[in-house]
């Protein structure tokens, strides 16, 4: 089985009216997902704000949803910023209050060396015991972890897994290739299914919040190797795949969740709530989901 389950979602962290974490619809979605397909969640991702996040504010989303899932899923906490020990102090943090896994992010703005990247997530992964999943986003961090280096951390035992958000079918064919023990994770809903055909095992998805069944479905297919029918789906997702990233995530999944399930609240700042054409793009892509 994959480390993680097959279907994370990277949940979106719900504010008050007052901006304040409403703790109370965080456990509600929580175990909503989790209903819907979702085999862990991912909390305080990028998807869940985290830049905009206190530390005791992320701390007490590891305890609300690890209450919440009761054993059901995975809570993976995303705990990676670009200070190394900041990123230590919060993975023992996480790991002190139930969560299963981490997510460390490659460090942004500060552009390191391959060399400091093998330092910063080996720091991280040597604060636990918990299985890290490193997440390999360039566009938004300015900064790749290349596959030799991804080689180089798959030797430390306590890395698990990456979450492969560089949107290159080329790059992940090589990870897959030349790094198989650890397990690849699309990080962008629109590739899972090209992903999987060369290898990754599952999805760190937003869209999920909205057809974590199709998802599921989906995922699941391509894993017992009915590429037929995981192809079929996956053209069924693609239009809400880019509706939900026709402006910055979490805005339109966040504006999505707030107009179709329950009252979410806006983004922090700098973020704002998605437009009105984006979110009637989001409801036409579900409804033509639905319909078929």
């Amino acid at each position: 089985m994959p480390p993680f389950g097959e279907v994370l979602t990277a949940m979106i962290t719900p504010f008050r009216a007052d901006g304040h974490v409403d703790h109370e619809r965080a456990w509600r979605l929580a175990r909503f997902l989790v209903d819907h397909g979702s085999d862990g969640l991912v909390v305080t991702g990028t998807t869940g704000e985290s830049p905009t996040l206190s530390d005791d504010e992320k701390a007490s989303l590891y305890a609300t949803v690890v209450d919440a899932v009761g054993g059901r899923a995975q809570v993976v906490a995303g705990t990676g910023t670009y200070d190394t020990a900041h990123s230590v102090e919060l993975s023992r943090r996480a790991a002190d209050l139930g969560a299963d896994g981490i997510l460390a992010v490659t460090p942004y703005y500060n552009k390191p060396t391959q060399d400091g990247l093998v330092a910063h997530f080996t720091a991280i992964a040597e604060a636990t015991d918990l299985p890290v999943m490193l997440y390999n986003i360039p566009s938004r961090t300015g900064r790749l972890i290349e596959v030799e280096t991804l080689g180089r951390l798959a030797e430390h035992p306590n890395i698990a897994a990456v979450k492969d958000a560089v949107m290159d079918i080329d790059h992940t064919s090589r990870v897959v290739t030349e790094v198989p023990s650890l397990a690849v994770y699309s990080g962008q809903d629109s590739y899972t299914f090209p992903m999987m055909a060369v290898g990754a095992v599952g999805v760190v998805s937003v869209i999920s919040h909205l057809a974590g069944r199709e998802v599921k479905a989906m995922v699941r297919a391509a894993a017992v190797g009915n590429m037929e029918e995981a192809r079929r789906l996956h053209q069924r997702l693609l239009p809400l795949c880019w509706a939900c990233f026709l402006e910055t995530n979490p805005g339109p999944v966040k504006g999505a969740m707030s107009a179709l399930w329950e009252p979410c609240g806006d983004p922090r700042l700098p973020l704002v709530p998605p437009s009105a054409s984006t979110l009637q793009a989001i409801k036409d892509a579900l409804a033509t989901l639905q319909a078929r």
